[in-house]
Formats: C-alpha cells, sequence, structure tokens
C-alpha cells in the first residue's frame, strides 16, 4: 500500500466521489479520465440501490457490467472503460480486495472495418473547411495525428527545423514522433505567429497562464506563462478551471473541430460516415499505397 495516498479511514474523510477525484488527481490523471471514472462509479452506486461500495461485491461488479452489455448493449470498449473505473475504486481507492470477477456477459466487439477516405473525398472535404478548422484537419490527415493529440499540441511540440512533431503521452501514454508535412509548414508559422500575438497580450492584461501536466507548475512555477507550454491551438475564450480555479485558455474543444468535419462532409456528399479519426486511417492508407513502411 502506498502511504503516501490519501487515506480512506482518515477522519472527516471527504465523500466517496470526491476521493476519486483526489486520487485521479494524485495519479496525475487527466480531467477527461477524473470525469469518466465518476460517472461509471455513480452508475454502479445507483445500480444497486445507492449502496455504498464498500458493502458490495465482485458478485454486484458481475451484474453490473452484465446488465450493460446485455440491457444497456453497450460496445466493448465501453464496457472495459466500465471496468477499469470500478478497479480503480476499488484497488485505489477503497483498497478493498473484492476477489475474482467471473462469469461477466462481455459486450461484442465490433467487426466494422475503419472508414478509409480516398485522396479526392479528402479534397472535397478540405475545400468545405477554412481558417484554423481547416488547418486542423490537414494536421489530422498529413500527420496522422488522433483528435486529442491535435488539440493537446503545445508550441514546443512543433520543430520545424527537423520537419517533425512531437505526440507526448498518447494513447497508451506513449510518446512517438511524426512528419510535419512540408506544405503545412507555412500555414502553421502564420498561425503561431497570430497565437503568439494573442499570448503576448493576455499576459500584459495579467493573464496568459496554461494548464500543464503533472508537477511542472510546481517545479517551474513560472513555466505555465513560457511561449513554449501554449497550446497550439487554444480556445477562442477564456475559461475556469475546474481544478485549480485559475481562469486560463484551454485548447480548442473536441465538439468544435467534431462538429466543423461533420458539417464539411456533409456539404461535400459524401456517403461516407467519415469524423475526425477518419483522417488518420486515411493518412495510413494513402502512406502504404505510396509504398511508405
Amino acid at each position: 500500500m502506498d502511504s503516501s495516498l490519501p487515506s480512506a479511514t482518515a477522519a472527516h474523510k471527504p465523500k466517496l466521489l470526491d476521493q476519486v477525484r483526489q486520487v485521479c488527481r494524485f495519479k496525475h490523471y487527466s480531467l477527461r479520465t477524473e470525469q469518466t471514472y465518476v460517472q461509471w462509479i455513480k452508475r454502479y452506486i445507483y445500480f444497486h440501490g445507492k449502496r455504498h461500495p464498500q458493502e458490495l461485491t465482485a458478485i454486484h461488479v458481475r451484474e453490473f457490467l452484465t446488465h450493460l452489455a446485455v440491457k444497456g448493449r453497450v460496445s466493448a470498449s465501453t464496457q472495459n472503460q466500465a471496468f477499469s473505473a470500478l478497479l480503480f475504486l476499488y484497488q485505489h481507492v477503497l483498497r478493498q480486495e473484492i476477489g475474482l470477477i467471473t462469469g461477466v456477459e462481455r459486450a461484442k466487439t465490433s467487426k466494422r472495418l475503419p472508414v478509409v477516405l480516398a485522396r479526392e473525398e479528402v479534397a472535397a472535404v478540405l475545400s468545405r473547411l477554412s481558417g484554423t478548422t481547416r488547418l486542423m484537419v490537414e494536421l489530422l490527415y498529413g500527420s496522422g495525428l488522433r483528435l486529442m493529440e491535435c488539440l493537446r499540441l503545445r508550441v514546443k511540440d512543433v520543430d520545424f527545423g527537423y520537419n517533425q512533431i512531437t505526440i507526448r503521452d498518447g494513447k497508451g501514454n506513449k510518446h512517438r514522433v511524426t512528419v510535419l508535412p512540408q506544405k503545412l509548414r507555412e500555414p502553421l508559422q502564420r498561425h503561431l505567429a497570430r497565437v503568439k500575438a494573442l499570448h503576448d497580450e493576455e499576459l500584459a492584461e495579467g493573464f496568459g497562464t496554461v494548464e500543464l501536466p503533472f508537477a511542472i507548475e510546481r517545479k517551474y512555477p513560472k513555466a505555465n506563462r513560457e511561449w513554449a507550454w501554449q497550446y497550439v491551438f487554444p480556445a477562442a475564450k477564456r475559461s475556469i478551471d475546474p481544478r485549480s480555479g485559475a481562469e486560463r485558455r484551454h485548447h480548442v474543444h473536441e465538439v468544435v473541430l467534431q462538429r466543423a468535419v461533420k458539417q464539411a462532409v456533409r456539404a461535400a456528399g459524401l456517403q461516407k460516415p467519415a469524423s475526425c479519426h477518419t483522417f488518420r486511417h486515411s493518412f495510413a492508407t494513402h502512406l502504404l499505397e505510396n509504398g511508405t513502411v
């Protein structure tokens, strides 16, 4: 047991869901993961008549997960996500052994093939986009980025000297390097010049900070104002950080880009169910067609 973690038996302990949030933050989980785990744990509690999870066993976990698959008809990935949230609850928050969980009715794994656009279809969608949203989609396609990898890009991760982009803490918390297409160099440089001017204005107004990963903000107190750490694609407005309470400019919300792509696909008259992730699949497919391995 890690004695440095908040104790679940300490006097005046916070409510269970607040404990979940505390441990998520101690372990440097993203806000998205924290919110997802809280929602699944809440659904688990309500499913069992608001009983405290300490009173429940592996049988109750099995019943909930089976219900999701049979009655809820969720996907396999969604069921696995719920399972991960409950394991986190028992192992890291309650620190309680619940035994072997067996006999769970598993959700069916999807057999669908990924959607891939032809080059002409990619061009048709891009022609219906403009400004920052077009640049972002061009990066999804030209660099093979996932949606959140694009949105979370920091200035320091774009290397114009070597024409490459570094993806940090991508899927599986892994780092990797990908190509920055020559065609996107100048548009991206012009975009960053505008973002830099905005950042300088906000610094002059007493703002200009950005959320930093893990303990960097404590180790380097002034790093959150540095240009290198700013998001490449900042949001249109500042917002209140739900964890720190600070007024900051976060990155563009994923819904903004998802909605723009959906509208562009419809305007291009495509019959394929294309999404932001489709451009990553198309990137890989077109590289293979060009003989790149």
